[in-house]
């Protein structure tokens, strides 16, 4: 048969897996504890009749231990569950525990009280929305950095060494020793030479746009027209004009064999003086006072 000051003298002078000392006092982790603190009245080891009240998910339950009930530990407790209103689960609470002693009977339903409020607590936190406070990984910061700065040096570097050997493939300094990657040297060719390049295309392809004046047309044809010409000079002009005209259709054509680079405006300008002279036609004119005639070429 137990004895409970035997039991409590063992626990608070020698050994008790669940004390716990601080500077504010002793207390108890023992989950079936009333009070939470270690004495003799709130110890549920040492006090063979105990009642304490317990959660399961968010449901209240009466726990009583009697010493009726001491040789069978799996039968230690009896449960009785406890409804959400207050009121009535006050009256189970006096219920239950109507000869049980004032203590017991007054901590119980302080406990039942502070549990009440606490449930109502967690239930306006749960619908309320809060940020969610996380912490930071320092270590994988760190290490994500280094990381990286380790990257852009490589990098870096990488492209150091390709453009000195691409330097030196250009300087010739190698020969032709070794086979570099043309995709590589091309690469850096246009990177490098392809603004110079363009620049040069432009030089090339600038093209000039000048305003056409017929002036030099008018003036070149009152220079080959010299007058109307008389019957005498009117066929000494057509001999002259067929002479003129091969004369001047070998030049054309000399000059076409030679390959001179003659504008488009000169050639045209040397056709039409060609037309005009071989399309002449020999007009006679015949006055009524006198027997003379006048011929012209037009």
């Amino acid at each position: 048969m137990q004895n409970d000051e035997v039991i409590w003298q063992v626990l608070r002078h020698k050994h008790c897996s669940f004390m716990t000392k601080i500077t504010a006092g002793i207390f108890c982790r023992n989950p079936y504890n009333l009070t939470g603190v270690c004495n003799r009245s709130s110890c549920p080891l040492a006090n063979s009749r105990y009642a304490t009240i317990r959660d399961h998910d968010g449901v209240f339950y009466l726990y009583m231990k009697t010493i009726e009930r001491a040789h069978m530990p799996n039968k230690l407790w009896e449960r009785v569950k406890l409804p959400r209103n207050y009121e009535k689960a006050l009256e189970i609470i006096d219920k239950n525990l109507m000869y049980w002693p004032k203590f017991l009977v007054h901590k119980a339903k302080q406990r039942l009280t502070k549990m009440t409020q606490m449930r109502i607590r967690m239930r306006k936190l749960a619908l309320k929305t809060r940020e969610k406070v996380m912490t930071a990984p320092r270590k994988e910061k760190k290490r994500e950095a280094r990381r990286e700065e380790k990257a852009e040096r490589a990098a870096v570097l990488e492209k150091n060494i390709e453009k000195e050997l691409v330097e030196r493939v250009q300087k010739g300094m190698y020969g032709d020793l070794y086979n570099y990657h043309t995709e590589a040297f091309n690469k850096f060719l246009d990177d490098f030479e392809g603004p110079e390049k363009d620049v040069e295309d432009e030089k090339e392809v600038e093209t000039e746009f000048v305003e056409w004046n017929d002036e030099y047309e008018d003036e070149d044809d009152m220079e080959d027209f010299n007058g109307l010409p008389t019957e005498e000079t009117g066929l000494d002009d057509d001999d002259d004009d067929d002479d003129g005209d091969d004369d001047d259709d070998a030049e054309v054509a000399v000059d076409r064999k030679r390959g001179r680079t003659d504008s488009k405006y000169a050639l045209k300008k040397q056709e039409k003086e060609a037309k005009k002279k071989k399309g002449r036609a020999l007009v006679e004119v015949e006055h009524e006072d006198s027997d003379r005639r006048q011929k012209a070429t037009v």
